[in-house]
């Protein structure tokens, strides 16, 4: 199993962040999730919130989405946000 998440973070504008992650947590219409290395295939709605990254150099980056979707699959994650701050 890989030791990281290959993540990318999108608007309709732009790309937003990508890189290397260890844990990312956001906020689901379910409810919140984090998702770590080996995580099962997910596609969620994202509701107004945060989205936190943890980095794989061990510091954090932090998004404020507001709506969007978060997609996970084979260690990959694509967080479509509608916009971003």
């Amino acid at each position: 199993m890989s030791t990281n998440l290959t993540v990318e973070v999108v608007s309709p504008e732009k790309r937003v962040w990508s890189g290397e992650a260890k844990m990312i947590s956001a906020r689901t219409l379910e409810g919140d999730i984090g998702v770590l290395p080996g995580h099962a295939p997910l596609l969620g709605v994202l509701v107004d919130g945060q989205v936190t990254i943890q980095v794989a150099d061990g510091t954090s980056q932090e998004f404020k989405i507001h709506g969007g979707f978060i997609s996970v699959s084979n260690n990959r994650v694509s967080i479509l946000g509608e916009s971003t701050d």
